[in-house]
């Protein structure tokens, strides 16, 4: 019976993993705070394996996104435009169900922390 046990266990949990898997696709809203001010933009995400695509829609308007979804941990960026001058904003963190939160960058000149819900 031990060895039927560890035949289960084998074939069993994979298929947990598979249906628990992390799906970002939707649209997220953010509370995102920097030693510069907050805000609360809006991603739409869509995911395609561990590819991410998506829009990021917020004070400095709208940008196309891209990044990866890796097990629970989503990175990913976007370009705005910061008084003229174009910038990368760089998110990373982790996602649990419709949740997410990490730490973000623009350009290595403002730094943060984030949270998001999916709406």
């Amino acid at each position: 019976t031990a060895l039927l046990a560890a035949f289960a266990v084998a074939f069993l949990a994979p298929g947990k993993v598979l249906a628990q898997a992390t799906n970002v696709t939707g649209e997220w809203a953010f509370s995102v705070t920097t030693d510069q001010g907050a805000g609360e933009p809006t991603m739409t995400f869509k995911q395609d394996g561990e590819k991410l695509t998506g829009k990021y829609n917020g004070q400095f308007g709208t940008a196309d996104l891209t990044g990866t979804v890796k097990g629970n941990a989503i990175e990913f960026t976007f370009t705005i435009d910061v008084q003229g001058q174009q910038a990368p904003a760089t998110y990373k963190g982790t996602v649990e169900k419709n949740t997410m939160k990490g730490s973000m960058d623009i350009g290595g000149m403002v730094s943060g922390t984030f949270t998001a819900a999916k709406k």
